[in-house]
């Protein structure tokens, strides 16, 4: 992912054409700084974002309080991401999942898609890609 030095500010924006504000949001990474970034630029949006910083958090996040989507990475300590889509899909949760991740073989694209992933976007991404892949989910 690009830093937030590289992209221009998140600020107030219009709606954004045929996506749907106010979206429940959570961001799954270990990487602190991805995850402050994209709940910076997905709240300009006007979406309510929460972040967990591994796996077994994003479980514990979405158990305590459903979701609309899930930027999801897939390499993080303890729970990876491929068992984060595979328990979420398993418990038959709606969910839109966008996969986010610096594992970028084509079996990875696959598994990922496979278990139920939405949308599959390889690090590094800017922000402003993946706001608009969100919209892109949202709008279905």
């Amino acid at each position: 992912m690009t830093s937030a030095s590289d992209e221009t500010e998140p600020t107030a924006v219009e709606a954004a054409p045929g996506g749907r504000r106010g979206a429940s949001i959570l961001v799954v990474d270990d990487e602190p700084n991805v995850c402050q970034v994209l709940v910076d630029y997905l709240s300009a949006e006007g979406h309510t974002v929460r972040s967990a910083g591994d796996g077994k958090a994003a479980l514990a996040a979405i158990a305590a309080a459903p979701v609309d989507l899930i930027v999801l990475d897939l390499m993080m300590p303890d729970v990876d991401g491929f068992e984060v889509l595979r328990r979420i899909r398993e418990q038959r949760l709606t969910a839109a999942v966008i996969v986010l991740s610096a594992r970028n073989t084509e079996p990875d694209l696959l598994n990922g898609l496979d278990l139920g992933a939405d949308d599959y976007v390889t690090k590094p991404a800017s922000p402003r890609e993946i706001v608009a892949r969100v919209r892109a989910v949202l709008r279905r």
